[in-house]
């Protein structure tokens, strides 16, 4: 199949570019950067933004699924990337009227999953991730709005480990819960499977341990 992976230079972008190939893909990757990518004939690199409508036509053209793989790396300032990555997908959808997957990738702590936070987490959302997960909660909220075909998924914390395949996923939250850390590797893979066959759509998926 043919999936486009946004924000695909690094991190679980890049993990999910190489997963895909290897499980035989046609992938289009649209980043800023250029240089980080695989050499693979199945590969085709869009130099652009996801905030450009334009942008995100040219790498989405004749895609089976797509995946949303935006970060702001370690930063912690405000942003609006993901909002404004939003605005785009949804122009993109009323412009090509795509019915499509998107899966795209938020983090734990986003909308009200930050509810069940252990206390010491709670505390470093508070101070560090305020901002950031303030933007994404933002951009969650506007793509449910939207006719868009969605699916969050809100891994814990990102680990540098190689894929394990195994991490279990929640989509009823509870007290307690803890879903502790899980590899970008795992989250590319369980990525990747949602594109090929989505079983989620229309729900907001915890990704951990």
């Amino acid at each position: 199949m043919k999936i486009t992976i946004l924000g695909a230079s690094a991190g679980v972008g890049l993990n999910a570019v190489e997963t895909a190939l290897q499980r035989g893909h046609q992938v289009t990757a649209l980043s800023r950067s250029t240089e980080t990518y695989p050499q693979d004939p199945k590969l085709t690199v869009v130099e652009g933004s996801a905030t450009n409508v334009d942008d995100l036509k040219q790498a989405t053209v004749n895609a089976d699924a797509v995946l949303v793989t935006l970060g702001t790396g370690m930063s912690t300032k405000p942003t609006q990337l993901y909002t404004h990555a939003a605005q785009a997908l949804i122009q993109l959808q009323k412009d090509t009227d795509t019915q499509i997957p998107f899966i795209i990738l938020t983090g734990f702590g986003a909308g009200e999953s930050g509810q069940y936070h252990s206390f010491i987490m709670s505390l470093v959302f508070k101070f560090m991730l305020k901002a950031v997960y303030e933007n994404k909660t933002a951009m969650e909220q506007m793509i449910a709005a939207s006719p868009i075909h969605w699916e969050f998924v809100r891994p814990g914390l990102l680990t540098k480990k190689p894929a394990s395949g195994q991490y279990r996923t929640e989509t009823t939250y509870y007290k307690g819960m803890n879903i502790g850390s899980i590899s970008r590797a795992d989250v590319a893979e369980f990525m990747v499977k949602q594109a090929e066959q989505p079983s989620y759509l229309g729900k907001y998926v915890a990704l951990g341990k």
